[in-house]
């Protein structure tokens, strides 16, 4: 007999399974499920279940409320995980991990991954099973909160794992998902039962999240347990200048890449050459300042090696802008290497996030970019070359004569990378650094670096002469295929057709359902190809994924990355016949994202001085 549950976490698995066992020291039988012949590749899953029953059973005060915890992996799943009470299920992908076959970015993605999905789904066997929220609408104090947990369980067992560096890219999503007009506060209104898949998102997750960890690290950890706070919708934008030794704070709340109404109470935390030498205060008004003559001793000159950072290690849900005096310490520090690897996550962060949203110029984003040069931080790279990415994207746009000297400059800002990590694996690496090589040369591959095209095209040669081949291992594989495709000519088959095709096969029987979508991070030059197979495979999408929330990921992958209003009317006059409840937010958001391309596009193309510093960056060093 099962405790009084919710009937949405019943669940019954009927199939041929096999199953390692184990448990905990109170006697809970914990048991990881798969299909038979995966028996190994479940240990790791096993072991970080019974630790995360151990500790949230401290944590909590409370004891798991059943005899035995099950977990299943089921082998097509929509959903990463669900909490099912006592029988949780998984993709495969997230519980089993095979580490003779895993390239070494898979082994950090699933030691990683697992480490957090199983301490999520598992924190939910207390708040969600056990305590059940009324109704929808208070989601985000299940998914947020399980979300900060699942860290703070991952951070406990393996300590090693710099987890809350990985953090960042919680917030980073959730600043992303909450600068949207279309966005919704973190407990938001559920009216209609087919909205419920939708609110499943960033803001729910990762927003809720974050302002755990603001409040958590602001408030310290006791004081935390006893008081939470809730927002509106947005999130601040903290403006800072230096002036006679005084800090001037301003905060705006941004909304769609305008400034929106209302104001925050915002925990400021800063760091003054040091983290030793720091302060925090709260910003109760629009605007206030703040004597740090304490903090950078009595000379009164102006030394720019004396850095000034604004929300220390990222914990703050806000972002900083920063004067053009601040912003130049700053770059400083960075080079230097004077700040950690989640502050110079955050700087670079928040420079890219106020570029989209024209609230600083492209041309200040590159040039911060510039410092980070001989950055190895694999978060903090990684990043980067997002960053890179998406400026390149918008430059193709906007400044297409600009594009090629773009292309250099990042090329150069990669090399240093590119030339400490090599093609060959080294003896003692750490899986971060595997991860890295296969970033940075896929990155290379893409801007069209020749030197790396020609040496992942004759890796990948050989690969298709002798799949045991040594040359071309899991890690760098992608570079290879990108390489590549992009020597695809007229004479072979041409790329709208490629494009097309993958697309087809994406949905075909040949890939499951919950994999369908991976297929969609198409380039700049598929967009169109993309946009008219999605009309024309409508209803087909709409029968096989529309019952879940895999219908919004194709909405969202191909509507948002088009920046014209024009493409903006045709995308509106195509869904006005073919509304449905639990698409129209995702469908609002990403029209809402191409407006705010569409801006950026505008914005980027009045800057005077871009092409003379996009110019001098292009050719530094080289």
């Amino acid at each position: 007999e099962s405790p009084i549950m919710s009937t949405y976490l019943v669940a019954v698995v009927v199939g041929l399974f096999d199953y390692v066992e184990n448990h905990t020291s109170d006697g809970i039988i914990v048991r990881v499920y798969c299909q038979v012949g995966k028996r190994n590749q479940r240990k790791f899953a096993l072991d970080v279940a019974v630790k995360s029953l151990e500790l949230y059973k401290e944590y909590f005060a409370t004891p798991y409320s059943l005899p035995k915890l099950d977990m299943v992996a089921i082998l097509d799943f929509a959903a990463r995980a669900m909490e099912n009470y006592g029988l949780v299920t998984y993709r495969e992908t997230a519980l089993l991990y095979n580490d003779q076959r895993s390239a070494a970015a898979n082994k950090q993605r699933v030691e990683i991954y697992v480490e957090i999905v199983v301490a999520h789904e598992l924190a939910h066997q207390w708040f969600r099973n056990l305590i059940t929220m009324e109704w929808w609408t208070q989601l985000w104090l299940n998914e947020g909160f399980t979300t900060w947990v699942s860290y703070l369980a991952a951070d406990s067992i393996f300590p090693d794992s710099k987890i809350w560096t990985q953090f960042l890219d919680q917030s980073t999503d959730g600043h992303r998902m909450d600068g949207l007009a279309e966005s919704h506060p973190i407990e938001v209104d559920v009216n209609h039962a087919r909205e419920i898949d939708e609110i499943f998102d960033a803001i729910s997750y990762r927003k809720g999240a974050s302002l755990i960890r603001m409040l958590q690290s602001y408030l310290g950890p006791d004081c935390f347990q006893r008081s939470l706070a809730s927002y509106q919708k947005g999130y601040p934008v903290v403006s800072v200048k230096f002036k006679d030794q005084k800090l001037e704070f301003e905060q705006t709340v941004l909304v769609s890449g305008a400034t929106g109404e209302g104001k925050w109470i915002v925990p400021i935390t800063l760091g003054c050459g040091s983290y030793n030498a720091r302060k925090n205060f709260l910003l109760r008004s629009e605007s206030e300042s703040l004597d740090v003559s304490d903090l950078l001793g009595s000379s009164t000159k102006e030394d720019h090696r004396e850095w000034i950072k604004i929300n220390v290690d990222q914990t703050g849900f806000y972002r900083v802008k920063y004067d053009d005096n601040l912003a130049a310490r700053l770059r400083y520090a960075i080079q230097a290497n004077s700040l950690s690897a989640t502050d110079r996550f955050g700087v670079l962060d928040d420079s890219f996030a106020l570029s989209m949203a024209c609230k600083q110029l492209l041309s200040s984003l590159l040039s911060l970019m510039s410092a980070y040069r001989e950055e190895l931080e694999y978060t903090v790279l990684s990043h980067l070359i997002s960053v890179s990415t998406n400026v390149a994207k918008i430059a193709a746009d906007a400044t297409p004569e600009l594009l090629d000297e773009i292309k250099m400059f990042f090329i150069n800002l990669f090399q240093y990378s590119a030339e400490k990590l090599g093609w060959e694996p080294k003896a003692g690496e750490s899986h971060l650094d595997a991860m890295l090589r296969r970033e940075i040369l896929t990155a290379l591959a893409v801007l069209g670096h020749d030197l790396t095209k020609s040496e992942t095209t004759r890796r990948f040669h050989a690969f298709v002469d002798n799949k045991n081949t040594p040359l071309l291992p899991p890690n760098t594989r992608k570079a290879a295929y990108v390489a590549v495709m992009q020597t695809v000519s007229s004479s072979d088959r041409s790329d709208p057709d490629i494009v097309l095709e993958t697309l087809n096969f994406m949905i075909s029987s040949e890939v499951r359902s919950q994999d369908a979508v991976f297929g969609l991070a198409v380039s700049s030059e598929g967009r169109e190809t993309t946009w008219r197979w999605l009309k024309d495979n409508w209803d087909h999408l709409m029968k096989t994924y529309g019952s879940g929330f895999l219908i919004t990921r194709f909405i969202s992958a191909v509507v948002s990355p088009f920046s014209s209003y024009e493409k903006a009317v045709e995308v509106e006059e195509f869904f006005v016949n073919r509304s449905n409840p639990s698409i129209m937010r995702t469908l609002k958001q990403s029209l809402e994202r191409v407006h705010i391309n569409v801006n950026w596009v505008r914005n980027v193309q009045e800057e005077k001085t871009l092409a003379e510093v996009d110019k001098e960056l292009a050719y530094r060093n080289c």
